[in-house]
């Protein structure tokens, strides 16, 4: 075969390639998109992971949803010891983007869409703001906080960056491992009921309650002084 005909080749299966992605909004997708992802990255592992990078960082920007599919996939291609401190950076680094975005043109529509929830947020901030890390950790922990509102809401809040940045990385360490864990026996998920098990929800339960328990000693050691004062 010519070089010109080998490039042909090669260029008509990077099309092929290119327009099969799309991020998978199903266990089905998942499948489909693993097994296309695993086939190419066997030669261009690079050019795979920049573009797993590339749709996580899209997906968290922009706050779209589907990001428990993300941490699959990324269980599934690069396993749990490169895929997990992968998805915790780039969840963290993505929630960023979103909150500066958000800092910088969205207190008008988040105002606008969600008052009740952010006026319900910023009493529990200010209830909190002694330590407020803590409290971040134990939104980030408990498996039923909106983490996207979260990250649209914080620089409305008055959250500092330094505390948002490894409240998002730290809090969602659990979650993120369970669903990349869970990513690498993708050929045995046959539901995402799999995931969510009574189980799970009861030990991200316990981990999110934990966290509330260095903030209550902190207020409770300030209580302490105010009385004594």
């Amino acid at each position: 075969m010519h070089k010109q005909d080998t490039e042909e080749v090669l260029a008509g299966d990077v099309v092929i390639f290119i327009s099969s992605i799309k991020f998978p909004t199903s266990l089905e997708d998942l499948t489909v998109m693993t097994d296309l992802l695993q086939q190419y990255q066997t030669e261009h592992f690079s050019y795979v992971l920049l573009l797993f990078c590339s749709a996580y960082l899209y997906k968290q920007t922009f706050a779209i949803p589907g990001s428990v599919f993300m941490n699959l996939l990324a269980g599934a291609l690069f396993g749990v010891w490169r895929g997990f401190p992968l998805v915790c950076v780039l969840t963290a680094t993505g929630a960023t983007f979103c909150y500066l975005i958000s800092r910088l043109c969205g207190r008008y529509y988040i105002m606008k869409f969600f008052p009740e929830k952010v006026k319900f947020m910023q009493e529990k901030v200010e209830n909190n703001m002694d330590s407020l890390f803590f409290f971040l950790l134990f939104l980030r922990f408990f498996p039923m906080s909106p983490n996207w509102f979260l990250n649209m809401a914080s620089p409305i809040l008055n959250v500092p960056v330094y505390l948002f940045f490894p409240s998002v990385l730290i809090g969602l360490m659990p979650f993120n491992f369970i669903c990349v864990q869970t990513g690498c026996m993708l050929s045995e998920l046959t539901s995402m009921d799999n995931i969510f098990s009574t189980w799970t929800l009861l030990k991200l339960s316990a981990i999110a309650l934990t966290a509330l328990l260095p903030g209550l000693i902190v207020q409770r050691i300030k209580h302490g002084r105010l009385k004594t004062d």
